[in-house]
């Protein structure tokens, strides 16, 4: 397990296929707390998020899993993308989508108050997420913000900040890279 921490989001989707399951809990343990910081600001209650975030680490074994998995070199931005859906769908419907826990046959995800309370200091004002944004440079922190909170793509971002393209991705890149140097997520 400790030699499978260092290993790269698309190595250890690759062993997670080849029948390792021990490699997706590890790409879970990686990103499940930005899944949920990324999904709890987006919905109106930790519970939902909860199992949202559920729902999309369900639906990404899933896709290992088919004939043509996905080619996935930053499990982060695939997760992200995967909730994004999730979270529509869920407004869709007005509620959150049981079909890939079904498929999995995994019961319903019970959450503790205790949890709850966890999750909303998770990514609360005072939480790791923001303590790491405000280490960030102005530059940095609107980049990443406009990037990955407000979906918006590099010509967007270098128009709304008088800079070019060139600019916005290394501003976005180093952000990102300090983020995860913070918050002590380690990819390769």
């Amino acid at each position: 397990m400790r030699r499978l921490s260092k290993t790269s989001d698309k190595s250890l989707l690759a062993a997670t296929r080849a029948g390792k399951p021990e490699a997706f809990g590890v790409f879970f343990a990686r990103h499940s707390h930005m899944v949920m910081s990324f999904v709890r600001r987006r919905v109106g209650s930790a519970e939902l998020a909860a199992d949202l975030t559920a729902e999309t680490f369900a639906a990404a074994l899933v896709a290992v899993h088919r004939p043509h998995p996905p080619e996935v070199p930053d499990g982060a931005a695939w997760l992200c993308g995967i909730a994004r859906y999730k979270i529509i769908d869920c407004y869709r419907e007005g509620r959150a989508q049981d079909v890939m826990r079904e498929q999995l046959r995994l019961e319903r995800l019970a959450v503790a108050d205790d949890d709850l309370e966890a999750i909303d200091r998770l990514v609360g004002a005072d939480g790791p997420v923001h303590a790491a944004l405000d280490l960030l440079s102005d530059d940095e922190r609107a980049a990443v913000i406009e990037r990955v909170v407000l979906e918006h793509d590099y010509a967007e971002i270098a128009d709304n900040t008088s800079t070019s393209e060139t600019v916005a991705r290394k501003r976005v890149s180093r952000g990102l890279a300090r983020l995860r140097k913070e918050m002590g997520v380690h990819t390769k």
